[in-house]
């Protein structure tokens, strides 16, 4: 599957319902693309089965009830139509989106209690997200943008708004050469990037940000899970910028970016390392079994 994505062949399903591919549209006075109520997953499938699947539906229902909505589907319900698209569309080894929405209906103003909550959910092959980094180390730059209190924002929902300033440093990495951007959070400490978790390690220990203010990734849960199956000790803590020059390694985690050894933050550079390579084959050995 290739080209523009609200131009190719096969079948979304929305609303309960298998629809043509370019048909899937919504309308203008829809309240998310005015307000950003909207909330969505990214999953991945290999050979068939979406990792971690289930777990990422009870994450779609818990970022809608941070944003004071309940999706009209069951997990259950949500589950199944995830494995209907996937069938629907031939695809085994895919990249699984699943997006919910207050739609548009009375309300058009930053109240939208009356408005019908929607749910769709599309899959396409997606290969690397951070292209031949996987292999090389990416490199990231620095984004002026912070990752704000969780007194400002739902910090733990996976929501369409809070990613805005992840838009805004990702273009600006990409325009230095980047493939991504290393954010801090508003207190000062190392976050994450724009889409993904942040490792580090030192001395055979991995250090990771303690996730108080941005989304507890899924993947970084499993990663985690599997640094602790091998007796390898894994800090959680903040962690400053100054102490980024102590680090020998570094790795991005995510559903999109899975497990992506990192070469150069900023000024500070990393060894692409063994224990980066480990994780790299050894989570592509978790999915795949």
């Amino acid at each position: 599957m290739a080209g523009a994505y609200d131009d190719r062949d096969g079948k979304i399903w929305m609303d309960g319902e298998l629809v043509d591919w370019r048909g899937a549209n919504v309308h203008l006075l829809t309240h998310a693309l005015h307000y950003a109520s909207s909330v969505f997953e990214g999953e991945r499938a290999y050979n068939g089965k979406i990792f971690k699947s289930r777990e990422h539906s009870e994450r779609l229902h818990f970022s809608a009830n941070q944003l004071d909505f309940e999706i009209p589907y069951s997990v259950d319900e949500i589950e199944a139509a995830k494995q209907q698209v996937l069938e629907v569309n031939g695809l085994t080894d895919a990249y699984v989106r699943a997006v919910a929405w207050r739609g548009a209906g009375e309300d058009m103003g930053v109240a939208s209690a009356k408005n019908p909550v929607r749910l769709a959910i599309a899959s396409w092959e997606w290969g690397n997200y951070y292209g031949d980094a996987k292999y090389k180390g990416a490199k990231l730059d620095i984004a002026k943008w912070k990752r704000p209190s969780p007194e400002t924002i739902p910090c733990h929902a996976k929501a369409a708004g809070l990613y805005m300033i992840c838009t805004l440093s990702k273009h600006a990495a990409e325009a230095k050469g980047c493939s991504d951007a290393m954010m801090y959070d508003y207190r000062g400490y190392v976050a994450e990037a724009t889409g993904a978790n942040l490792f580090f390690v030192k001395d055979g220990e991995v250090h990771t940000p303690k996730p108080d203010c941005f989304l507890n990734g899924i993947t970084r849960q499993t990663v985690i899970g599997m640094l602790q199956d091998r007796q390898i000790p894994v800090h959680e803590r903040h962690i400053m910028p100054e102490e980024l020059d102590s680090f020998e390694q570094c790795w991005l985690t995510g559903t999109a970016a899975e497990v992506t050894p990192v070469g150069q933050i900023g000024d500070w550079t990393f060894e692409v390392g063994d224990l980066a390579k480990e994780m790299v084959n050894s989570y592509e050995a978790l999915v795949r079994s």
